[in-house]
């Protein structure tokens, strides 16, 4: 008899993962690295969402238009309505696990007449958020800056130096310029210090949310912190307590934002259909449960709440919650030192917040230039020969970002502004693809493992609705009477900037521009 020999078998080709699978059915070869954990992806979205940097530099002004009640149920209800939009994104991410998310969800979800313009759209308000998102952490550093500095010269009363206009100005072009010089050179640096900044943000916000109450000799009571409601009519110039209640939730609106993060990594996470979803909605559960718990250990921790605002207090009345900390601080151990190793933890909340949204803006006007979506296009999209940055790009965001903040010399709400535009650029963007996920037809959407069913419907109007309400409150009045010194700008400069590119689509970009471009001949599945 013959002998017959098993034949070895064939060696099995390793499977191929979800999210890249379904990256290819959209027309995108698997370029990047696909390395990363859900917990890597989480942590990142979390530090991008951060809990210092969106409370912390609204917390006084919240907390003064209507008083503590107002401001610790803002939380509780702008949390609920941000689950929403959350959800509503977590859908559209599992069908569409890609880097360039909102910008090619709109153009997929749109469908093909309608998709470059709400591409156009959508990159556009991403691009004006993220850019004036440098500026805000600018102006937020500066202040905590200038606090500390203030509390490490002696405190107000005591002679301590004071920044004034000219000088807080430099130290907010000299943060711009920083994160664009570390973005620009030092790539290999900003990863090391994503990881610090993640641990950071974990780290610092425990030990101030547990220590602050803690350290406080007395503590506020329960009744005045959720039950306290004060219209400061005298100081804000508002009277209508509605009108009051409605901007004293900006602090968590101007907060609960970021989470879209998750959905710019999912080329490079495992199994992204799946994990990009819980990424983002375990985002917004914990930055939801952090940033009350924070809310509530400054709020717990007022010492008086008058003299919270007293020009002529340790910190001028310039910073609430450095003021609070001192009170905390000074009056058990008589000495500012706690004080200012915790307003230097939330500084450097700012400096990696800042950094980190320099490189997302950057990448922003990277890819929207590649595409000839912006003015000058051959100039941005250029790559730095030795670093291999879009060092353009980066500069471009940061000489745009000292424009925004250029007015502080002689306007007392530039805060005010940057956040309304970077709030309104950056929630606006994810209107574009949750309305065109709600209007279009069922039969043209691939789900991926998280599907709304029946129910995206209302949970995408409900979103859509909730995101147009906050891009209106942002363009509200923040002090009345409205003079030169307390004018809202935001509404100028968008109406400007908006205007413009709608004008420059309607008029030349609608004939050439056909949002993102595949790198893959030919389609399997639905789009």
């Amino acid at each position: 008899m013959r002998n017959h020999q098993q034949e070895p078998e064939a060696p099995q080709m390793p499977e191929m993962d979800s999210g890249e699978k379904r990256l290819n059915e959209l027309g995108y070869k698997q370029e990047l690295r696909r390395e990363m954990t859900l917990f890597k992806t989480l942590a990142i979205s979390f530090s991008t969402m951060t809990l210092f940097t969106g409370i912390t530099p609204l917390y006084g002004s919240s907390l003064q238009y209507a008083g503590p009640a107002s401001l610790v149920w803002g939380w509780v209800v702008v949390s609920f309505f941000t689950w929403f939009v959350g959800i509503a994104m977590a859908e559209i991410c599992s069908s569409f696990p890609t880097t360039g998310s909102l910008y090619f969800w709109a153009a997929h979800l749109a469908g093909p007449k309608w998709g470059p313009f709400a591409s156009w759209c959508c990159a556009w308000l991403e691009t004006i958020g993220l850019i004036a998102g440098i500026g805000t952490q600018a102006y937020a550093g500066s202040q905590t800056l200038q606090s500390i500095i203030l509390l490490c010269t002696g405190t107000n009363k005591d002679g301590g130096y004071l920044a004034p206009k000219w000088l807080f100005l430099c130290m907010y072009i000299a943060l711009t310029l920083i994160w664009a010089f570390l973005n620009t050179f030092a790539l290999e640096v900003i990863a090391f210090i994503d990881i610090i900044s993640i641990w950071w943000q974990v780290i610092g916000g425990t030990v101030i949310v547990i220590m602050l109450p803690l350290v406080a000799l007395t503590t506020q009571s329960a009744s005045y912190v959720f039950t306290n409601f004060e219209v400061a009519t005298g100081t804000t110039g508002i009277s209508s307590k509605p009108y009051a209640v409605i901007l004293s939730f900006l602090v968590s609106q101007y907060s609960l934002y970021g989470y879209d993060a998750a959905a710019h990594l999912t080329e490079e996470t495992r199994g992204a259909d799946k994990n990009g979803p819980i990424a983002i909605l375990s985002s917004i559960g914990i930055i939801s449960i952090f940033g009350w718990a924070y809310i509530l250990a400054l709020t717990f921790s007022i010492q008086d709440f008058g003299y919270l605002y007293d020009p002529t207090n340790e910190t001028a009345g310039t910073f609430v919650p450095a003021q609070i900390l001192y009170d905390a601080f000074h009056g058990r151990y008589h000495s500012a030192t706690g004080a200012i190793i915790l307003l230097f933890i939330i500084w450097g909340s700012f400096f990696f917040g800042g950094l980190s949204i320099t490189t997302s803006a950057a990448r922003v006007v990277y890819a929207l230039s590649r595409d000839k979506g912006i003015p000058f296009s051959s100039i941005w999209r250029k790559v730095h020969p030795k670093h291999k940055v879009p060092s353009n790009a980066v500069w471009l965001c940061a000489a745009i970002c000292i424009l925004l903040g250029l007015p502080i010399l002689k306007v007392n709400v530039v805060f005010t502004a940057i956040t309304s535009i970077c709030t309104i650029g950056w929630v606006g963007g994810y209107a574009v693809p949750i309305f065109a996920r709600m209007v279009m037809a069922e039969k043209n959407f691939k789900p991926g493992p998280f599907y709304l069913g029946k129910a995206r419907r209302p949970i995408c109007l409900v979103a859509f609705l909730w995101i147009c309400y906050t891009c209106s409150v942002f363009l509200l009045p923040t002090y009345y009477p409205i003079t030169w010194n307390t004018f809202n700008y935001a509404p100028v400069a968008l109406g400007v900037g908006l205007g413009l590119i709608m004008l420059w689509w309607m008029l030349d970009a609608r004939k050439w521009f056909k949002g993102p471009v595949r790198n893959i001949d030919g389609q399997n599945g639905k789009v």
